[in-house]
């Protein structure tokens, strides 16, 4: 092993979603597991109960019509894979509806793929109270200054919380 103190991190391609998937994966040497985006708070808090390893939980961010790690759209449709972190955000496009051959007008909902994103500041409560030790920011194809802002407000809830916790 060339660097065997070295901490691992299991990132959201193992689409981690439950406590036997986290301890998968605490019981192959991975410290830190990534959940689903698509988890509950609930969900999380069972998931991180069931295992020793560190949860670390999206917060913010562009949300997939696909499961976390099993998107194969990207790879399809432009040939960069999601599942190597080249997303190419195929689903967030504008789409047509074809109906028996008709063009259906969609005005506002041409984004048919493309689910909210994610923001949650106002799980962050209870994020920390479920154990979450790691909150994920989406960063990538970010600037700077975008990602200097949004860590600087999760940073400050998490403080609070762990204000409120302590109390």
């Amino acid at each position: 092993r060339a660097a065997p103190n070295l901490p691992i991190h299991g990132s959201t391609q193992m689409s981690v979603t439950s406590p036997e998937g986290a301890r998968f994966a605490e019981e192959r040497g991975v410290r830190r597991v990534v959940v689903g985006r698509e988890l509950s708070v609930r969900e999380i808090a069972m998931t991180e109960a069931g295992t020793g390893a560190e949860i670390e939980a999206f917060v913010h961010g562009a949300m997939c019509v696909s499961y976390s790690g099993q998107c194969f759209s990207s790879e399809a449709w432009g040939g960069r894979s999601a599942n190597r972190g080249q997303c190419a955000q195929a689903c967030r496009l504008p789409y047509g509806l074809l109906v028996n051959g008709v063009l259906k007008e969609l005005a506002d909902i041409q984004f048919l793929l493309s689910p909210q994103d994610l923001m949650g500041l106002s799980q962050v409560p209870a994020l920390v109270q479920a154990g979450v030790s790691c909150l994920k920011i989406e960063g990538r194809l970010k600037g700077p200054e975008y990602v200097a802002a949004t860590t600087a407000v999760y940073r400050a809830a998490v403080d609070h919380a762990m204000e409120t916790l302590s109390a």
